[in-house]
């Protein structure tokens, strides 16, 4: 059998309709799944079964208290009130350096993401923030003094990490 005659450019042209045919480049790095919300362990992780499976989920974005910092256990009650049992639907943005997935999280038809930095319960996480909206969200809080912002001096995550470990 002969071959078909193919230029360079045919030949790349074929090999990008393969590739973006493939399962592994046809998933969007913005796979949507549900589950079900079992455990919140602080104010932007939780856990959520996804067909039988126990999944570890960071909120993308967003960096809330941590247990021992100020607000940290008021931040986890928050993401409690917000998603524990419940369906929670997890747009997934890929794995953070622990293994866990990063996903902006809607549960009750509330995004969690947002809302943990409008009730001031979380800063927006500026390493890794990409939605403006965020910001906008943070602002208001922060001139509105709700949760974190009451305090006179609250201290990020991030920074608290630092002198804490």
């Amino acid at each position: 059998m002969k071959r078909p005659n193919i230029s360079g450019v045919h030949a790349f042209a074929i090999s990008i309709v393969i590739a973006f045919s493939c399962p592994v480049y046809a998933r969007s790095t913005d796979q949507v799944i549900h589950g079900q919300v079992i455990s919140v362990a602080n104010g932007d992780t939780l856990t959520v079964v996804v067909d039988y499976r126990q999944v570890r989920v960071r909120l993308t974005e967003i960096d809330a208290p941590e247990k021992k910092q100020p607000f940290g256990n008021r931040s986890k009650q928050s993401l409690s009130d917000l998603c524990f049992w419940v369906e929670a639907e997890l747009t997934l943005k890929g794995k953070d350096q622990y293994g866990r997935k990063l996903a902006r999280v809607i549960c009750n038809g509330i995004d969690a993401n947002s809302e943990q930095v409008k009730r001031g319960m979380a800063w927006v996480f500026d390493k890794y923030a990409k939605d403006p909206q965020l910001y906008k969200l943070q602002d208001e809080a922060r001139s509105a003094r709700r949760g974190l912002w009451s305090d006179k001096a609250p201290t990020a995550p991030w920074q608290w990490r630092k002198t804490h470990r």
